[in-house]
């Protein structure tokens, strides 16, 4: 099986949900929420789109054989003894609980790495790519709205993986960081997971349209609904600073 995966792989496959459900099931889409939203290279992994599928396979999952086998909450129930049993709300809050603490390990991991470099930057010369002015601006920042940015930052892509390093940067207040991070990674898990269970659910028992057949336009979608917000600031910011 590895040797089939690895012959048909292309890097293509990282940017694609589907691949890491198919492929590694419930533990690496784990590591894959870990690493996106904590680790500086993982900006490039499936975020929302990624729990969007997960949701959609949350309690059963339709082989290429066109068999029906418990979905990927299963994979956990399994492990402590609990596989037998078969109720899509416990699929998908299990499912979303072990996703939320992986986002939660994620940030909490990404704020720490930003403590440790953080002191050490405000001695730093200004270059090319780096002014010491943002360090200020960014603190005052989430001094005044840090609650916030932790918390709308895992709903936006690129974001998400750098707003925690850089509260860790600024040395954000350790308490307050942590209860908005565990705020912020449940309403974005659940809000995903919940979305894409249920989505497909409806549009299937009304439309007989089955989302798992067109998941490269579900996502395309997702993907142009999460990154307009920022991009429109990036056109909107600089048509302003011009203007001025």
């Amino acid at each position: 099986m590895l040797l089939t995966l690895l012959a048909t792989f292309h890097w293509s496959n990282l940017l694609q949900p589907q691949f890491y459900v198919e492929n590694g099931g419930l533990w690496l889409l784990l590591f894959v929420v870990f690493a996106e939203t904590g680790l500086f290279m993982g900006f490039f992994l499936p975020g929302d789109s990624l729990l969007f599928v997960a949701g959609i396979y949350a309690h059963t999952i339709t082989t290429k054989a066109g068999e029906i086998v418990p979905g990927l909450a299963n994979q956990f129930l399994d492990l402590i003894g609990l596989g037998t049993i078969r109720n899509e709300w416990i699929d998908l809050f299990v499912l979303s609980g072990l996703i939320a603490v992986a986002g939660i390990l994620g940030n909490s991991a990404g704020y720490w790495t930003g403590q440790k470099v953080g002191p050490a930057m405000y001695g730093w010369r200004d270059r090319l790519l780096f002014k010491k002015k943002y360090l200020f601006q960014a603190r005052d920042f989430y001094q005044r709205h840090g609650g916030l940015a932790v918390i709308g930052a895992r709903f936006l892509p690129l974001i998400r993986t750098f707003a925690p390093i850089v509260a860790g940067i600024v040395q954000m207040d350790k308490s307050k960081f942590h209860f908005f991070n565990v705020v912020g990674s449940i309403a974005w898990v659940v809000s995903m997971i919940f979305s894409g269970y249920f989505l497909q659910k409806w549009i299937f028992a009304q439309f007989g349209f089955d989302l798992k057949e067109h998941l490269e336009v579900i996502v395309l979608a997702i993907v142009f609904v999460t990154t307009a917000p920022v991009l429109f600031k990036m056109i909107w910011g600089k048509i302003a600073d011009e203007k001025s």
